[in-house]
């Protein structure tokens, strides 16, 4: 069944409409058509979050410079103690989710507003310390450099001792999620992470939310959803052209996971995945074919579908399939936790 069959009006609250009218022509503006940016108009509108170690929200965070060369770092978001005192996870230590923001891997950082407030409400909401990731751009830094950082975080926070990790992480119970772009890089992370021998960190499970993947095929979901809601078909080809290889189609193994030049990539140990997917997001259903792949591979796979959800409802907090979400990514880590 099609987005639009299934029902014909997306979940679209008044602050998205807003948001899509004033970014839009903040991105046509800045990715030119020969697959450079502008980066100072990006970083003009993009406003920054300093780190709180006061908490915020119940929630406090620092910053962790992991090589400054590279400009790469990690947020960490750790919840406040609760009040009661109820809660387990205050005493046995707090499960850590590895996070990566999305945005076509050409725009975002990890200090962006809008990604600091989903970093921290996942923090606060789920119990769990969140290290939010921080990684190079393209397409002044292309494939496969994000993924490369991305599991240099991994051995990084592997290697971290007490000075800078917080005594209450629990490196034993890990997830690695990511949304949108950040997914994709998660996938490719934890494929990494199948291949090496961590000292601390126990693997449990990957969240991938509306994660970017492509091909040259254009599916039925971009077809019909192609100038949006949220993300555009013109803006995936552009975000593809700029992180990807020079001469690379997108039917590179980066954007095609199962198409026809991905060859074996899931030998090894891959964790239990939960997919995430809106109706109303063009992305839907090569989301769905990277569901099926790791089912045709034999991977534990979980599959959540919102029928209204737009591409993005996670980082504008659309209700209701926003709270929705996070009973699914707790039902789902708390599963993976008691096996």
């Amino acid at each position: 069944m099609s987005a639009q069959t299934a029902n014909p009006k997306p979940n679209i609250p008044w602050n998205v409409k807003l948001y899509r009218a004033s970014i839009s022509w903040i991105l046509d503006a800045a990715l030119r058509p020969n697959g450079t940016i502008n980066r100072g108009l990006i970083n003009f509108f993009d406003f920054k979050a300093s780190p709180s170690p006061k908490p915020l929200d119940g929630v406090s965070s620092s910053d962790i410079t992991v090589d400054s060369s590279r400009d790469l770092w990690f947020r960490i978001y750790n919840p406040a103690p609760t009040p009661t005192g109820g809660d387990p996870n205050d005493v046995v230590g707090m499960p850590v989710i590895v996070f990566f923001h999305g945005g076509g891997f050409a725009i975002a950082q990890a200090n962006s507003i809008s990604v600091d407030k989903q970093a921290r409400q996942f923090a606060q909401e789920l119990r769990a310390i969140v290290f939010s990731v921080n990684y190079r751009l393209a397409p002044e830094h292309r494939f496969p450099s994000q993924y490369e950082e991305g599991f240099d975080v991994l051995r990084f926070i592997d290697e971290m001792d007490g000075r800078d990790l917080p005594p209450n992480a629990d490196l034993n119970r890990c997830f690695i999620a990511g949304e949108s772009a950040g997914g994709n890089l998660a996938h490719f992370v934890a494929v990494r992470a199948g291949e090496y021998a961590f000292k601390r960190v126990n693997l449990l499970g990957l969240i991938a939310v509306q994660p970017f993947f492509g091909g040259e095929e254009r599916v039925e979901s971009e077809n019909q959803l192609f100038w949006g809601p949220t993300l555009r078909l013109d803006r995936t080809d552009w975000y593809w052209r700029a992180f990807l290889p020079e001469g690379s189609n997108r039917d590179h193994p980066a954007a095609n996971v199962f198409g026809p030049n991905a060859g074996e990539i899931l030998g090894g140990r891959f964790p239990a995945t939960l997919v995430v997917i809106g109706g109303f997001d063009l992305l839907r259903d090569w989301d769905l074919r990277y569901y099926d792949g790791l089912k045709r591979s034999g991977k534990e796979v979980h599959l959540v579908d919102y029928p209204t959800a737009i591409h993005g409802f996670w980082n504008f907090g659309v209700m209701p399939e926003y709270s929705l979400f996070i009973e699914e990514v707790r039902a789902f880590m708390q599963k993976q936790m008691g096996k």
